[in-house]
């Protein structure tokens, strides 16, 4: 096999120099091209097969540099010194190298950047691996185009620093700020920066798929001037650490028997006791027994010690009855079809709830597909 690819690529190189025209040339470099890429080279084959690739970068027709560049794109057969080369040809033969070719180093993409083609830099942040240096430049220096690229391509090793100052460039371009948002990992201090600068649906993203601290997920929640807010019970339910969020939310003064009954609703009985043990100061395995193993008075007395309205007493009676009901009936249920049957028991009780709170449930309950209509009306 490898002796008759020697000799095919003896044929093209003749065909390749007898070439009448340019068309004829490029079709015969592209099988050239294409043969010495498939061919088992030794040591002394690949420093020849470089030699041509040489002569080839150097030929007077764009036809047979392009037809070179294109096959040989991602080749790790093309030298630094004729990807370099190709770089800096026109685009058509420059950019298929620029996207692909292993063979530059990290200073020949920075020098790439700096020369400042909006299409090179393209070129450059949509390679298959971005390193970190050429990342930062691109970030500092590149051009919208180029930063969206980078922002969103995975695969670029974007530092905090670097994402920082992408953001802080582009604050006010919806499609830059997107394309970070939807980055596979974000640091916490670009994800909250993001969620003050980004659309309802971006925000609404970052919201719902990066962690954000309690005291941020506070202040947006509170921020009356925000068309999309946080929801404080979905984030508390989510926090790995809900007695620090509870104690940061009692700080904030946001800990509320409003926000704890929606959490009871909705089936996040976790939430309920860790509020309760924060707001009645008492431990929460403490809290935990007066809810669900101190008999009919154990519940009403840490309310009483909350401080919470005795006028929504019996809403939260009736949401830990309907949980422990739930819970007892089983039925392998998952957790989201949990709640949604805790929520819709719990809104045909009719519950003494505040307007605003039996809003909120049952926008919740429509946000389900599965809620059902005659359990929303019956409520």
């Amino acid at each position: 096999m490898t002796a008759y690819r020697a000799r095919l690529t003896e044929v093209d190189i003749r065909r390749l120099v007898k070439a009448a025209d340019d068309d004829e040339r490029a079709e015969a470099a592209h099988k050239l091209c294409r043969n010495m890429e498939r061919a088992e080279l030794d040591e002394a084959g690949r420093a020849a097969a470089q030699k041509i690739l040489r002569l080839l970068a150097a030929d007077a027709a764009e036809l047979v540099r392009r037809a070179m560049a294109i096959t040989l794109k991602a080749s790790d057969l093309i030298p630094n010194d004729v990807a370099r080369r190709l770089a800096a040809d026109l685009d058509s033969i420059a950019l298929p190298i620029i996207a692909a070719s292993p063979a530059f180093s990290d200073e020949d993409l920075i020098e790439i950047v700096r020369a400042g083609s909006a299409v090179r830099q393209v070129a450059v942040a949509n390679r298959a691996r971005v390193p970190r240096d050429v990342a930062t430049v691109l970030a500092e220096e590149g051009c919208e185009l180029a930063v969206r690229a980078l922002a969103a391509n995975d695969n670029a090793d974007l530092s905090e620093s670097a994402l920082n100052t992408v953001v802080e460039r582009f604050h006010d371009s919806h499609d830059v700020l997107t394309a970070v948002s939807y980055r596979q990992v974000l640091p916490l201090h670009v994800t909250e920066r993001l969620i003050e600068l980004a659309s309802d649906t971006v925000r609404e993203h970052l919201i719902n798929r990066h962690a954000i601290a309690p005291e941020t997920a506070i202040r947006l929640a509170q921020y009356a001037r925000e068309r999309a807010t946080v929801d404080l019970v979905d984030q508390a339910a989510a926090s790995p650490d809900l007695p620090a969020f509870m104690a940061q939310m009692n700080s904030r003064k946001a800990l509320t028997a409003s926000l704890l009954l929606r959490g009871l609703a909705r089936g996040h009985m976790a939430m309920f006791e860790h509020g309760l043990a924060e707001l009645a100061h008492t431990p929460h395995q403490r809290a935990w027994l007066m809810v669900h193993d101190a008999g009919p008075l154990g519940l009403k007395a840490i309310y009483d010690r909350a401080g919470l309205p005795p006028r929504l007493f019996q809403a939260f009676r009736a949401g830990v009855d309907t949980w422990r009901t739930l819970t007892a009936e089983g039925g392998g249920a998952s957790p989201e079809e949990f709640r949604q049957r805790m929520l819709e028991r719990f809104l045909t009780q009719r519950p003494g709830v505040q307007r605003d709170d039996l809003a909120y449930l049952m926008e919740r309950l429509d946000q389900n597909p599965s809620a059902h209509a005659a359990t929303v009306s019956a409520a």
